[in-house]
């Protein structure tokens, strides 16, 4: 919605200061409910559909599968992963061969009594017992999620040096497969606060390793490329028809709402239908028309489809995004496109302050947006919200149309407030190269148009006149002798149609002295 309202004002709408300023920003007010309409019930709803945590499965979000009822995997390829990762067999992770070396190493250092209790901080006596804990239980990295999102071995983590610490008997059989914060509840009277510490660093420590491995494989994996590029590319085609069927149908709806008005009177049910045709005709004849527009609107959609996308994948490897944050970004992402082109591109050759104009309005409308979520959140918290399907619909239209509104009256004050208006009538002044080269293209194309009136005739005829020209000079440029001279003179008379000034031969005709040149 954002794009659409921004693009609407900054190129199709100029406030008229002789109209009634109540009628023309009403007018633009009834554009805006349109798009409103034609987005929120239509595009957004059928082409569109935001998910709760982005579009791509993220560590962080995978993980919380389970306990948030929201959660859900997006790829049901990696949810079918999940659920055939196979039973836990501890026999499996307690016969790693990594753990069997490091349990003969305890054995070892135990024999010559230099072994600690990693959890307590107290000496193990050579005749005591100890067992080797999983800092992180075995059973936990099993069924982690993210490690199977990142297809990496249960029994490989958990047996990594990090996540092995020798320890007392009661403690490891005590700790079993709960986590160390779980644990800790449970058999805190048993231990010391120092204990307790330096049981939470290693954990800390484990979790921190076994994070770390777990995010650099699966992001940069081929599967999660895959999988970003696949939803880039989806939401960016789909935010790219979007943005020009919106465009389209608001240009259809709209016209035919002004054709039914032009008629002014009654009319029969027949009439309307046919009245309704006809504007809608008119209305696909129009957006044809601009057809420019239409594919700009495209184009535009697809790369703020695409960088949201990125962009919400990326704030999801932190935490999760609501449906209502992906929409604000898609959103946001649309009005950057636009504000950056006008920016650094100035495709419309606008003069300096128009151009910082342009530029506010974008980002004055994409500020709207904010408003518009206000007024979602409200909703969402009153009894309209859980009407079945009817809540949702309108809680997004009248996000959007408070979004719209709100953009219209902003958008509207930069283009009548006096003070706006002299201050880029004072950026207007500065000199930019853009406003340079589209100063002498103006001065050029002024002195054609100038030229050709002096000689009565049009452009076209004035340019064909200058190339027989330039041909002719540069034939008596190349001339090296008189007599080439005197015969491209003579070609070029004959050529243009212009008489000699003499009769006969030139010589003869010379000679006599009763002769006159005559030039015609």
């Amino acid at each position: 919605m954002a794009e659409n309202v921004i693009s609407m004002f900054t190129k199709d709408y100029y406030p008229n200061k002789n109209e009634n300023i109540y009628d023309d920003l009403f007018q633009q007010y009834g554009r805006v409910i349109i798009d409103s309409l034609v987005t929120s019930f239509g595009l957004d709803k059928l082409l569109i559909q935001d998910q709760y945590g982005g579009d791509v499965d993220t560590i962080f979000n995978v993980n919380k599968i389970g306990e948030d009822p929201d959660m859900t995997y997006k790829n049901s390829n990696n949810a079918l992963d999940y659920e055939t990762r196979g039973d836990y067999i501890s026999e499996k992770y307690h016969k790693h061969k990594v753990y069997i070396a490091i349990n003969k190493k305890v054995k070892e250092s135990k024999l010559k009594g230099e072994l600690v209790d990693a959890y307590t901080g107290k000496p193990i006596a050579r005749n005591g017992k100890s067992d080797l804990d999983h800092i992180v239980s075995a059973k936990e990295i099993h069924d982690n999620r993210g490690r199977v999102l990142a297809g990496l071995s249960g029994e490989d983590l958990a047996n990594c040096p990090e996540n092995l610490v020798p320890t007392n008997p009661r403690t490891n059989r005590t700790k079993k497969a709960d986590s160390m914060e779980k644990f800790q509840k449970k058999y805190a009277h048993e231990y010391t606060t120092e204990e307790l510490e330096r049981m939470s660093k290693y954990d800390k420590e484990a979790r921190e390793a076994f994070d770390a491995k777990v995010s650099k494989t699966y992001y940069t994996s081929t599967k999660f490329r895959k999988d970003l590029l696949s939803a880039s590319a989806n939401v960016g085609v789909k935010m790219g028809v979007r943005q020009a069927l919106g465009f389209i149908l608001t240009e259809v709806v709209f016209t035919t709402i002004e054709e039914i008005r032009s008629i002014g009177r009654s009319l029969k049910l027949k009439e309307m239908f046919e009245v309704v045709i006809n504007g809608i005709k008119k209305g696909i004849e129009r957006a044809k028309e601009k057809y420019k527009d239409i594919i700009k609107r495209f184009g535009e959609g697809v790369i703020g489809g695409i960088l949201s996308s990125i962009t919400t994948t990326l704030i999801n490897t932190f935490f999760t995004t609501s449906k209502n944050l992906v929409r604000i970004i898609r959103q946001v992402w649309a009005s950057l496109v636009e504000a950056s082109k006008i920016l650094l591109l100035n495709p419309d050759n606008l003069l300096f302050g128009e151009r910082m104009r342009a530029f506010l309005k974008i980002l004055t409308t994409s500020a709207s947006v904010l408003v518009g979520i206000t007024v979602s959140e409200m909703i969402s918290k009153t009894a309209i919200a859980t009407i079945p399907y009817v809540g949702e619909t309108l809680q997004i239209f009248l996000e959007v149309l408070a979004t719209g509104l709100t953009s219209c009256t902003l958008i509207y004050f930069l283009d009548r407030n006096e003070v706006v208006n002299k201050i880029v009538s004072i950026l207007n002044k500065i000199p930019t190269m853009s406003n340079i080269v589209n100063f002498y293209k103006e001065q050029a194309r002024y002195f054609e148009e100038y030229a050709a009136e002096i000689l009565q005739m049009d452009i076209d005829t004035f340019k064909n006149e200058i190339d027989k020209f330039n041909k002719i000079y540069l034939k008596l440029e190349k001339a090296e002798t008189n007599e080439k001279l005197n015969s491209v003179l003579l070609g070029s008379y004959k050529e243009m149609g212009i008489a000699l000034p003499w009769e006969g031969d030139f010589s003869s005709f010379m000679n006599n002295k009763k002769n006159t040149l005559v030039f015609k």
